[in-house]
């Protein structure tokens, strides 16, 4: 048995907002207090420290073919950035795109404990499990792309919901997957002749009446259909576009009511050709239409100023990256599902585009006033690395760190920009919702985000401490430069796997799927599909559990959305 003890305890799942509290945990969960202490409890005297759920990570890019692909394509950026081996820890390399021993590590030492891996195609599923089995310290999922697959075009074009359902269904259970990732809907597919889609009302070629707008349509409802613990994950249309702001407003006019989460909001909320500028932030119009919204949820992507690697499955946004500028990059098809493409990118603070991306999430993050409704993201490694979060997180709390920045900026950026008047600060409640509880329940997973009876033992605890290393007594905390910046210590599932700062265990994690069920007579056609379409027979395309070390399987059904777990 754990007993941290008489810590300021931040738990808004639960409503507790940094009261001082103890901490009791057996046999892997969060347990009641017992009425007399056992002997034997190993105590943590948290006096004056901060204690939260173990972070959530939603949306993140660290396991899988893209990822792999992306390590290959950038050997500077492993060469500069090494982690030699530590006694049982083992080494890694990598800033922009790290190698997973080193993104769990790293993930730990942050004080998260749950990380989704945000895409794979369905074809490359299998790689990608067997990265994330790599990934020590954290449990995790796999976030599927169906957005621009061939089978599922097809159900759309017939107007087959039903056996768009099943099919659904099937391939969840067959790629091990948590949840449907739509990827610019039909945008992918155009690609492939070398177009794009614009609007959610373009044709895609070579499936007949079917549009970006009839493809979200279905796919959300046969996720909602099938009960999936999390709503359809979408990278809408126009992404990085001046005009994407605009069609992520019908984007989510379109979706509500219809259960869907809006990724990496910041790339898909530009405007341009206003005021003498071509590239500007719409972050107004898109947060007015997301606060319009009933049944929405959405991360922001920040952007990080510096080195990042954008890999994505919008293989046309890749290309116009690498027109724009010249630097290398991958294209990819993945036969009859998906494609995508993957280039180095630099955000640079004297960049008018780069400015405007960075004032774009930071506006997104103010001016939305629900943080039950947002998870903190930088699309790792598209808008900046993970563990870059403090460094948003200070932002967030911190307006006079935000002025600092700002004065740092080109200064025909600032004219006309909300964020220079924007004085919201966020507060160690707010930060414990987006960082931890927020996404736990967006993701539907009821163990996870909060320290309630019953949770698992996910526990990070933090120092208060300024810059110069002095304990932090402001009430704030706004003026903490390492604000969350480091664990002091870390429980894993009932396990300390972090003391005093160092890693004193590595544990592997678990890794969450669904298995919705599906007519079985939809495999007779499946296999003739399979026949005529792919390389990969269809005896050979599913993952089966003995594949998935440590998977668990997470109900599907009605999913609880407001109040506490």
């Amino acid at each position: 048995m754990i007993h941290i003890r008489g810590g300021n305890v931040y738990d808004p799942a639960n409503g507790i907002n940094g009261e001082v509290r103890d901490i009791w945990i057996d046999g892997g969960k969060i347990v009641e207090a017992p009425p007399v202490p056992p002997g034997g409890v190993d105590v943590i005297e948290a006096e004056g420290m901060i204690v939260f759920p173990g972070g959530v990570d939603m949306h993140t890019h660290v396991a899988g073919s893209k990822e792999n692909v992306g390590r290959k394509l950038r050997p500077e950026d492993h060469r500069e950035h090494v982690r030699s081996r530590s006694g049982f820890l083992r080494s890694g390399s990598g800033y922009t795109v790290p190698s997973t021993f080193l993104s769990g590590y790293l993930y730990a030492e942050m004080g998260y404990t749950t990380v989704m891996e945000a895409a794979s195609a369905p074809l490359m599923a299998r790689h990608a499990h067997e990265e994330l089995d790599d990934l020590p310290m954290v449990d995790k999922g796999l976030l599927v792309t169906m957005g621009n697959n061939h089978f599922i075009m097809d159900c759309v074009a017939r107007g087959e919901r039903e056996r768009l359902r099943h099919y659904v269904a099937w391939l969840l259970e067959a790629t091990r997957g948590y949840a449907v990732k739509i990827v610019n809907p039909g945008g992918v597919e155009n690609w492939k002749w070398g177009r794009n889609v614009a609007s959610l009302d373009d044709g895609v070629i070579g499936f007949d009446g079917v549009t970006p707008r009839k493809i979200l349509e279905s796919l959300a409802g046969a996720s909602r259909d099938l009960g999936l613990p999390h709503d359809i994950h979408v990278h809408g249309l126009n992404l990085g576009q001046p005009r994407s702001a605009a069609t992520t407003r019908e984007t989510a006019a379109a979706l509500d009511g219809r259960g869907s989460h809006l990724c990496h909001l910041q790339f898909l909320s530009y405007r341009g050709r206003e005021e003498g500028h071509t590239f500007r932030s719409g972050a107004g119009p898109v947060a007015e239409a997301v606060r319009a919204a009933k049944d929405l949820t959405f991360d922001v992507g920040q952007v990080i100023f510096g080195q990042a690697t954008t890999m994505t499955s919008d293989g046309p946004l890749e290309f116009s990256l690498h027109q724009l500028t010249g630097h290398k990059w991958v294209n990819d098809d993945v036969e009859a599902e998906s494609g995508g493409g993957i280039l180095p990118v630099v955000y640079d603070r004297k960049s008018r585009v780069g400015a405007e991306q960075w004032m774009t999430g930071l506006e997104l993050f103010l001016l939305i006033d629900d943080p039950w409704r947002l998870a903190l993201t930088t699309d790792h490694p598209n808008g900046g690395p993970f563990f870059c979060y403090p460094q948003v997180i200070r932002l967030l709390m911190d307006r006079d760190y935000r002025a600092e920045i700002l004065a740092s900026l080109p200064p025909k950026c600032l004219e006309g920009a909300l964020l220079p008047d924007l004085t919201r600060e966020y507060g160690l409640y707010e930060i414990a919702v987006i960082t931890r509880a927020a996404p736990a329940r967006m993701l539907g997973l009821r163990s996870k985000g909060h320290l309630g009876a019953g949770a698992d033992a996910d526990v990070a605890v933090y120092d208060r401490v300024n810059v110069d290393g002095t304990a932090c007594r402001c009430s704030r905390f706004a003026s903490c430069r390492r604000a969350l910046s480091r664990v002091r210590h870390l429980v894993k599932g009932g396990r300390w796997v972090l003391r005093h700062g160092r890693i004193v265990e590595e544990v592997q994690g678990r890794t969450f799927y669904v298995a919705p069920g599906y007519d079985p007579a939809l495999e007779s056609g499946l296999r003739e599909y399979f026949e005529q379409t792919y390389t990969v027979s269809f005896d050979n395309y599913a993952i089966v559990d003995e594949e998935i070390p440590g998977g668990e399987v997470i109900s599907c059904g009605e999913k609880k959305r407001n109040g506490s777990f």
